[in-house]
């Protein structure tokens, strides 16, 4: 089940690194409001990014802690599809393409999978 959740977690961080990289192209800082532009936001992202990584090498050893960070990622995909929905909702045009909805509905149905088997390995 290890192995399982390793390659769900991968499978969920490059989308997730993808719907960033289009949120530097919607510039999300905006939609957002978060101050410092496109510098702040590139920033912002090298801990972020390394966070995401870090916890792929933990469940690739089998380590405990993974499982937080499989839990907190998982967390992260269910947050962005539904902060997105939000904005669409509202009227926003930000992410409403093709490729920008497709990643989104993806990383949902993908962070649902990987908080299942998080929260089945927490469990055992």
């Amino acid at each position: 089940m290890w192995e399982l959740l390793f390659w769900v977690y991968l499978v969920n961080a490059v989308f997730l690194i993808n719907h960033e990289v289009d949120s530097a192209y919607w510039k999300e800082w905006n939609l957002m409001g978060i101050p410092g532009g496109i510098t702040f936001f590139l920033i912002l992202h090298f801990p972020l990014i390394f966070l995401v990584i870090y916890g792929a090498v933990l469940l690739d050893r089998g380590a405990a802690s993974g499982l937080i960070f499989s839990l907190a990622l998982g967390l992260v995909g269910v947050f962005a599809f539904a902060i997105h929905t939000y904005f669409i909702k509202k009227g926003r045009d930000e992410f409403k393409t093709p490729i920008s909805l497709f990643i989104l509905i993806s990383t949902l149905i993908i962070s649902l999978f990987q908080l299942g088997v998080t929260i089945y390995l927490m469990a055992a």
